[in-house]
C-alpha cells in the first residue's frame, strides 16, 4: 500500500517522546482523520533504535504516561530508595517509596527496550511510520507544513496540518538556543558491578568534579559520572581495573568494591532550552530542552510534554491548540530547567553555595515535607 502524502500531524523523531505522543493521541481519540493521519518520521531504522544500549531513568509519573499509552510494563529495575549525598562533606538525604505510597520512585530501563515496546504499540494502533527517513527541510504556510524527506537517496514531500519536532540530539550537536549554558563537563556512562550492592537503591553523589549517579539495573548499576572534559579523557583511557579504582575513590565504600565495568562512553553536557514554535509547529522533549543529567529529568520532562500536547490536541487540533500547549507547559518546564541548572552549577567544585546546599541535604532528611516536595517534583514535575 503506498504511503499517503497528507497527514494531520507529522512528528519528527520516533524516540520515546515522539512515539508516546502518537500513541496518546490515538488512545485519547484526538479529532484526526484516522490513526494513519499521524506520521512518525525518524532517520534511524527500528533495528538501529532497538540496539541502542543507553540507560534511561523513568519517574513514577512517566510510568503512568506510558501505561496510558499502552507501553507498560517495560523491562526495568524499580527504584525504591534514592540516596543523595556529598562526597567527603556533611549532608545527605534518603527518599523512600513508602513515604509517597507508590510501588517505586522510578525505574531504570534500556532505551532500546522502551523504543521497541512503543514501536509495537504505534504499529498496532495503525500510526504511519516513515523510517529510515531523513528530514531535510520544513516549510510552513498558512494551511500547513511541507516536510521534505530523503529515503534511500530519493527526495519526496509530505504535507501536514501540524508538525511536532521531537528530535533533539545531544548538546554538542545542537544549534544554540535562547537559554544555553556549557557546563564544561562530560558525562561518562557505563554499566558497573559492586560486591556489596543495595537492592533497588539509587545513588546521587555530589563530588568536587560533578554529580555521580549509580542507578540499580539488573544485578549492577548504570553509571553516569560527570567530570571536566580533560578528566573524562583520562578516565576513558584507563584500563578496567584502574577505572574501577578511580570510581571507588570518587564514590566511596557504600557499595563495597567495584568489580566490573562495561565499555565506557562520554558526551558533553550543557543546557539548551527554548520553547520554540510557530502557528503550526511545536518543539517537545530534547528539541525544546536539553538538560544536565543531574536528577535524571530530561526524558521525564519530555514525556510530560507529550502527555500535555496529546491532551490539548485531542480537544483542539489546530494552531490554537499549540498556543495553549505552550502556555500550559511554562510552569513545569521552567521549574525543572531551573532546578537542574542550579544543581549542575552549584554541585560542581567547592564553593560557599555548595556548602549551604550540603546543609540543605541534611535538613531534607529531618524535614519530611521538604523531602516529600522534592521527591514529588522528581516523580511528577510541577503540577
Amino acid at each position: 500500500m503506498p504511503t499517503p502524502s497528507s497527514f494531520d500531524l507529522a512528528i519528527c523523531g520516533a524516540g520515546p517522546v515522539g512515539m508516546a505522543l502518537a500513541a496518546l493521541l490515538v488512545r485519547r481519540g484526538a479529532n484526526l482523520t484516522n490513526p494513519a493521519g499521524i506520521a512518525l518520521i525518524d532517520a534511524k531504522s527500528i533495528e538501529q533504535a532497538r540496539r541502542d544500549p543507553r540507560t534511561v531513568a523513568l519517574s513514577y509519573g512517566s510510568r503512568q504516561i506510558l501505561e496510558e499509552a499502552g507501553a507498560w510494563p517495560v523491562a526495568a529495575t524499580a527504584i525504591h530508595e534514592i540516596h543523595v549525598s556529598r562526597r567527603g562533606r556533611f549532608g545527605r538525604s534518603l527518599m523512600d517509596r513508602a513515604e509517597h505510597g507508590v510501588d517505586a520512585l522510578g525505574y531504570v530501563a534500556r532505551y532500546g527496550d522502551v523504543v521497541a515496546l512503543l514501536s509495537g504499540v504505534c504499529e498496532d494502533l495503525g500510526v504511519t511510520t516513515l523510517r529510515p527517513a531523513l528530514v531535510t527541510c520544513c516549510t510552513e504556510d498558512g494551511k500547513g507544513v511541507t516536510v521534505t524527506l530523503e529515503q534511500d537517496g530519493v527526495a519526496s514531500d509530505i504535507r501536514a496540518q501540524l508538525l511536532a519536532q521531537a528530535e533533539g540530539g545531544l548538546f554538542g550537536q545542537q544549534a544554540e538556543r535562547a537559554n544555553s549554558r556549557d557546563y564544561g563537563q562530560s558525562a561518562i556512562i557505563a554499566w558497573v558491578k559492586a560486591d556489596a550492592p543495595v537492592a533497588h537503591r539509587a545513588y546521587e553523589r555530589f563530588t568536587d568534579d560533578g554529580p555521580l549517579a549509580l542507578l540499580p539495573q539488573d544485578d549492577g548499576y548504570a553509571l553516569v559520572w560527570c567530570v571536566p572534559p580533560a578528566r573524562a579523557e583520562q578516565l576513558l583511557a584507563l584500563d578496567e581495573a584502574a577505572f574501577l579504582a578511580r570510581l571507588g575513590d570518587a564514590f566511596g565504600a557504600r557499595l563495597g568494591r567495584f568489580t566490573h565495568a562495561t565499555a565506557r562512553l562520554a558526551y558533553p553536557l550543557g543546557l539548551n532550552a527554548q520553547a520554540t514554535g510557530t502557528a503550526r509547529t511545536v518543539a517537545i522533549g530534547n528539541a525544546a530542552q536539553t538538560l544536565h543529567p543531574v536528577a535524571g529529568q530530561g526524558l521525564n520532562l519530555g514525556l510530560r510534554d507529550a502527555a500535555v500536547l496529546a491532551r490539548v490536541l485531542a480537544q483542539d487540533h489546530g494552531p490554537a491548540g499549540l498556543a495553549r500547549y505552550t502556555t500550559l507547559r511554562q510552569a513545569d518546564r521552567g521549574a525543572t530547567v531551573r532546578a537542574t541548572d542550579t544543581m549542575a552549577r552549584i554541585f560542581t567544585g567547592s564553593s560557599p553555595a555548595q556548602a549551604m546546599l550540603g546543609l540543605s541535604l541534611g535538613l531534607l532528611d529531618i524535614v519530611s515535607p521538604a523531602r516529600k516536595t522534592l521527591a514529588e517534583l522528581m516523580m511528577y514535575g510541577k503540577r
